[in-house]
């Protein structure tokens, strides 16, 4: 899940702020938040290409804010070589957690250039600590936890996509 509050200022602030404690506080207490099912969710092809290697996925595409929120939370299985891509336009400083995430995951912070610039491996499930780029990101990318060393895949290798055409904020 994505915390995207350092860019939120005024009343909205105010909002996500009390949606994201009523879902803490929801899924605490057993009970389900609304969630978008996956298949609704745009889809895209993602490569992924080093000096030797090119990998491609597919990958669920997180567009608007409540999708970003929901992120992969709940979900309790991920295939390799699918994933879900959070585009940040403009770029920005990106912070994660795992709340509600039963899966370890990966987590890829793409550069302006296109570049991985960090590899956050193997993000603990359930867990409320800051996961963050560290400098602006234009992108990040979720995939299987622990499938980035599995497949050789490094900081500096190269991210491109096909955006889907219903992509609609970021």
């Amino acid at each position: 899940m994505i915390r995207t509050l350092s860019r939120v200022r005024g009343p909205a602030a105010l909002l996500v702020v009390g949606a994201l404690a009523w879902l803490v506080s929801a899924s605490g207490r057993g009970q389900s938040m609304p969630l978008e099912n996956l298949d609704h969710f745009p889809k895209a092809s993602l490569t992924i290409r080093s000096q030797h290697h090119v990998w491609h996925f597919t990958v669920w595409v997180a567009d608007t804010p409540s999708r970003q929120v929901q992120g992969l939370m709940f979900v309790r299985d991920l295939p390799a070589h699918q994933g879900m891509i959070f585009p940040m336009r403009p770029a920005r400083i990106a912070q994660f957690w795992m709340a509600n995430t039963y899966i370890p995951l990966d987590m890829l912070f793409v550069a302006p250039d296109g570049r991985i610039e960090k590899i956050a491996a193997n993000a603990t499930p359930f867990s409320l600590k800051t996961i963050s780029s560290g400098s602006p990101v234009e992108a990040v990318i979720e995939i299987q936890g622990g499938l980035a060393r599995k497949l050789g895949v490094e900081v500096g290798a190269r991210i491109s996509w096909k955006k889907p055409s219903r992509v609609t904020a970021g």
